[in-house]
C-alpha cells in the first residue's frame, strides 16, 4: 500500500510535466532541443576551459619575470606544454626572441597570429549560445500568438455557446510556450555572458603577457636616483 501511494504521485507528476509538453506543442519540443544543444555547447565549453588551464597564471608571470631577468631558456620552459592561449603566445613571443635569424617584426606578427587563432578557438561555439539565448523567447513568443489564435477561432466557432472553458485552456497553453522559452533563454543568455567575460579576461592576460615580454621593465631602477634626475636635466 504504501509503496504504491509513493509511486503514485511519482508517476503523476512525470505524467503531468508530459502532457504540458504536448499541450505546448511543436514550439515546446524545439525548445526542447535547442536546450539540449545548449547543454552540450556548455559541457563542452567548460571541460575546454578546464582541460587547457586558462585559470593558472602563476607559470606565466613566472616566464616573464624570467625573460626580463634575462633567463630566456628558463622562461621558455616555465609555460613550455602549457595549453593555454596565453602560455602559448609567449612561448612563441620568447622562441622569436631567441632566434637571430627572425626579425622583430615578424615575430611580432606570428605572435599576433597565435594569439588571435587561440582567442578565437575559445569563443568557438558560444556564438551558438547566444542565438540560442536570443531565439528562444521569440520561439515562446510565437508559440503563444499561434496558441491565442487557435483559442480565438475555437471560440468562435462555438458561437453564442461559448464555453469559458475553452477559451481559458488554450489561454494557459499558449503561454506555456513563453515560460518554456525563457527557462531556456535565461540560463544560457547568462552563462554565455560570462563564457565572454571570462575570454576577454585571458585576452587581456595575453596582450599584457606579451607586451612585457617586447618591452623593458621600465619600473626598475639601473641607476642611481642622482644619476636618473642628472640624466632627465639633460
Amino acid at each position: 500500500m504504501d509503496s504504491q501511494a509513493t509511486l503514485a504521485p511519482a508517476t503523476g507528476s512525470i505524467g503531468g510535466a508530459f502532457d504540458l509538453v504536448i499541450a505546448g506543442g511543436p514550439v515546446v519540443w524545439l525548445l526542447i532541443a535547442m536546450s539540449i544543444v545548449a547543454l552540450t555547447v556548455i559541457l563542452y565549453k567548460f571541460a575546454q576551459f578546464t582541460m587547457t588551464g586558462i585559470w593558472r597564471t602563476g607559470h606565466i608571470e613566472k616566464a616573464v619575470k624570467l625573460f626580463r631577468d634575462g633567463n630566456r631558456r628558463e622562461a621558455l620552459a616555465a609555460v613550455q606544454g602549457a595549453k593555454d592561449p596565453a602560455s602559448i603566445t609567449v612561448a612563441t613571443a620568447i622562441r622569436g626572441a631567441l632566434r637571430s635569424d627572425v626579425s622583430d617584426a615578424a615575430v611580432r606578427e606570428e605572435v599576433e597570429r597565435v594569439a588571435t587563432a587561440e582567442i578565437n578557438g575559445l569563443k568557438s561555439h558560444v556564438g551558438l549560445l547566444e542565438i540560442i539565448g536570443s531565439l528562444s523567447p521569440l520561439l515562446g513568443l510565437l508559440g503563444t500568438v499561434l496558441g491565442m489564435i487557435q483559442a480565438f477561432r475555437a471560440m468562435e466557432a462555438a458561437g453564442r455557446n461559448v464555453d469559458p472553458a475553452i477559451l481559458s485552456g488554450g489561454i494557459w497553453a499558449a503561454l506555456l510556450t513563453t515560460a518554456a522559452g525563457l527557462i531556456v533563454a535565461i540560463p544560457v543568455v547568462a552563462i554565455a555572458s560570462w563564457f565572454e567575460r571570462t575570454i576577454l579576461q585571458v585576452a587581456r592576460r595575453t596582450e599584457d603577457a606579451v607586451t612585457r615580454i617586447f618591452t623593458p621593465d621600465l619600473t626598475r631602477r639601473t641607476e642611481s636616483p642622482a644619476d636618473e634626475i642628472r640624466a632627465a636635466s639633460l
